[in-house]
């Protein structure tokens, strides 16, 4: 099973990471927390990667639905979506929801992981480029 739902696109890297921000918007999320991988690790160890932001997306509906059905699910949220510089362009993808299922046996989360699932997609379909999972 693939744990990413992912599409590359044709914009330079701040253009990606802002339309990324909006799609998720669009699509309901809320971005809760945001890590500047890059910059963390140049300024923590002094190496360099290409640009690379993790976005914390949550939509608090779905977030509450999950934590009646699974308490402890809250270590899987929120939605983790990474932008990221490559050779081929900006790749952006998010975890597939369909891993909690997984994750936990529990099948009370498929709807939720569902609806999540459908939302991410259609924020990164959005983006343009070609969707992979």
């Amino acid at each position: 099973m693939s744990y990413a739902i992912s599409t590359t696109v044709a914009q330079p890297f701040e253009q990606a990471l802002t339309a990324t921000r909006s799609a998720l918007a669009e699509q309901g999320f809320g971005v809760l927390t945001e890590i500047d991988l890059a910059a963390t690790l140049k300024a923590k160890i002094d190496v360099e990667i290409a640009p690379q932001v993790i976005l914390g997306a949550c939509r608090p509906p779905l977030a509450h639905a999950a934590v009646q059905a699974e308490p402890s699910i809250g270590l899987l949220l929120p939605c983790n979506v990474v932008v990221r510089q490559t050779a081929g362009g900006v790749v952006v993808e998010a975890m597939d929801p369909a891993v909690m299922v997984t994750m936990t046996g529990n099948e009370n989360l498929v709807d939720v992981a569902g609806e999540a699932r459908e939302r991410l997609t259609g924020a990164l379909v959005s983006l343009g480029g070609t969707l992979t999972h």
